[in-house]
């Protein structure tokens, strides 16, 4: 069986998923290291970009831990799925790099995100409350390099209050890490200035 992942919000609602290992092992791997050592917990949803997609994170969720890279292998696999509402993806970054462990729900088929950001599972429950929160008000923001991006962040915090993972009793090893890479400047970023 594959593992189960329960992210829970701060008003209670919960958005369950079924990761899959077996289109993105590596990729399911990092999330479920990232969550069972807590690092999403107690986290301020950080981008929405209405219509397009909801960012859980822009800068690694604030842990130095969690600023690495995994290796982009999208181009060896075949039949690689489409990000679609209903799916749950890593980020990408570069033909080489994809996020190891910034995550989001697509709200739409994104077929220009093909062989760049992998789809690592699939929503079972919680459409609404994803739904939810691609409506909530927002405000424009932007970062210190001027990143070049749309960033939104909602006018009231949206916390993530825990993610957890079932493994089904199958022990997850620790992603493989790119070795070498160079910081994007949202995980370095100290000043966010709002849009007036």
């Amino acid at each position: 069986m594959n593992p189960i992942a329960t992210i829970t919000m701060r008003n209670g609602k919960k958005i369950v998923i079924e990761l899959l290992p077996e289109i993105a092992s590596n990729e399911v791997a990092s999330f479920i290291w990232a969550a069972q050592n807590g690092f999403y917990n107690n986290h301020s949803i950080e981008r929405i970009v209405p219509g397009s997609w909801i960012d859980m994170s822009y800068t690694a969720f604030g842990h130095e831990e969690c600023k690495y890279f995994l290796p982009n292998r999208m181009s060896e696999k075949q039949n690689i799925k489409v990000p679609e509402l209903g799916d749950i993806c890593l980020g990408y970054y570069s033909e080489t790099e994809i996020s190891g462990t910034e995550y989001f729900f697509p709200l739409k088929r994104c077929d220009h995100l093909v062989g760049k950001c992998p789809v690592i599972g699939r929503v079972l429950e919680g459409m609404d409350e994803i739904q939810r929160i691609a409506a909530v008000k927002t405000r424009p923001v932007k970062y210190e390099p001027d990143l070049g991006v749309e960033i939104n962040l909602p006018l009231e915090p949206e916390i993530i209050v825990s993610v957890e993972v079932d493994t089904k009793g199958v022990d997850y090893p620790e992603p493989e890490k790119l070795a070498e890479f160079e910081l994007p400047a949202s995980w370095v970023s100290i000043k966010e200035v709002a849009v007036e």
